[in-house]
């Protein structure tokens, strides 16, 4: 019969903790009850007296404690919270550098093909280059034999016409 909805509203707070809603008695409701449970459950004896009940000053306190029990209760939500988005980041993180290792992986097998295929063309660009050289000695030595011959042909013209004054 105590738990009506004006006790609710003065004496029962909502609190979330880890994303559950916990509904909370507050001290001076606690008083309330444990008075009306205590005095109901009296055989009769009016001498027996209550020493728990609170005085004004350790109402203050309480309401005090209560009030920095919320508090905490909020900064451990809030805690909660920055752990999870750590951990969310963290899993991101982790992510990307596998997904780098993966490109990076992907790029050297990449390179090492490229580096396959220019060999042999670098091999046929040595080849190019020797069959170059191979030409150009031919031709020079065509060249040489072009100037032997005249050389030959100038021994002889000469000997000509020295032999002509003769």
């Amino acid at each position: 019969k105590r738990l009506t909805e004006e006790f609710r509203a003065n004496h029962v707070e909502t609190i979330t903790s880890n994303g559950v809603k916990t509904l909370v008695v507050t001290y001076t409701g606690y008083m309330l009850l444990k008075q009306h449970f205590t005095t109901s459950n009296a055989t009769g004896n009016d001498k027996v007296t209550d020493t728990s009940n609170p005085t004004t000053g350790d109402l203050s306190v309480v309401k005090i404690l209560e009030q920095q029990l919320f508090v905490k209760d909020k900064q451990l939500e809030n805690k909660d919270s920055q752990i999870s988005q750590m951990q969310n980041l963290l899993d991101q993180q982790q992510r990307l550098a596998l997904q780098d290792k993966k490109l990076l992986e992907e790029y050297k097998s990449e390179i090492n093909e490229l580096k396959a295929l220019k060999m042999p063309q670098e091999d046929k660009k040595e080849n190019q280059s020797q069959e170059e050289v191979q030409t150009i000695k031919k031709q020079m030595e065509a060249l040489n034999d072009k100037i032997k011959g005249q050389e030959q042909l100038n021994n002889q013209v000469s000997k000509k016409w020295y032999q002509f004054w003769k």
